[in-house]
């Protein structure tokens, strides 16, 4: 599996030029919760594959994806967690049960996490958080040997995986060919790069602290993370090398 993500982490690097700032508080032995924000749908795969380098990573994905072949078969190697997609209608309460216990499970198997406190796609360049409890829940009850890190990522936002042209989330397979398209009309090696930043910032601390004043402050705390304080402009990158 780990070739298959380098694999992966390669092809990626055709399109995107990845800068990872602060890596060094990864560096420990102990699970880690990862927390970050969603500017496009194809963040979570540039997350994975590089921070897989560092820590074996269980992700979570919502169930349509477990029912697409092929990608189905990824996930279940990934040890991906399932949870129902609210957004489409399916009204599932057990899905804060079913993230956490998954979550649990894979700290107990010494695993890291990668959990997205919005559980959608920004609609303009700004994080927002709003009611989500899930990320609040978790940290109310994380075990002590557990990192909360984090991941601020910018750069994304104005791409092709992302809802700035129209406000709508873009089709995933649409996009996924149309950026295998893209990068064999640039003869491969010729793709003009978008730089995309990862921050990484141990948290640790401060999120149990503030989570025990409450899920409102503790989503705030997150968003002034992610937001920095300025909304991000849309970045279009050309998508031919002339």
């Amino acid at each position: 599996m780990r070739i298959i993500i380098a694999f992966y982490r390669l092809l990626l690097k055709l399109r995107y030029k990845v800068v990872i700032s602060n890596s060094e508080v990864i560096c420990s032995n102990s699970p880690k919760l990862f927390l970050s924000n969603h500017q496009a749908i194809v963040d979570p795969q540039i997350i994975f594959t590089q921070l897989s380098k560092y820590t074996t990573i269980v992700p979570i994905a919502t169930e349509s994806y477990f029912k697409i072949p092929v990608i189905k078969q990824i996930l279940k190697m990934l040890k991906t967690i399932p949870v129902s997609d609210l957004t489409s209608g399916n009204r599932d309460t057990k899905v804060l049960k079913t993230i956490k216990d998954g979550i649990f499970n894979a700290f107990m198997n010494n695993n890291s996490v990668l959990l997205y406190p919005s559980g959608q796609l920004t609609d303009d360049g700004l994080e927002k958080i709003k009611n989500k409890k899930s990320a609040y829940v978790v940290v109310s009850e994380l075990p002590d040997d557990v990192q909360i890190i984090a991941i601020q990522i910018s750069g994304l936002w104005g791409s092709m995986w992302s809802k700035s042209k129209n406000g709508r989330s873009p089709d995933f397979f649409k996009t996924f060919f149309r950026g295998i398209f893209i990068v064999f009309a640039n003869f491969i090696f010729f793709v003009p790069k978008r730089t995309v930043n990862i921050k990484l910032i141990d948290i640790t601390e401060d999120a149990k602290q503030i989570a025990k004043t409450g899920k409102d402050e503790f989503n705030s705390f997150l968003e002034e993370i992610y937001n920095k304080n300025e909304q991000e402009i849309a970045n279009k990158v050309s998508y031919c090398f002339f």
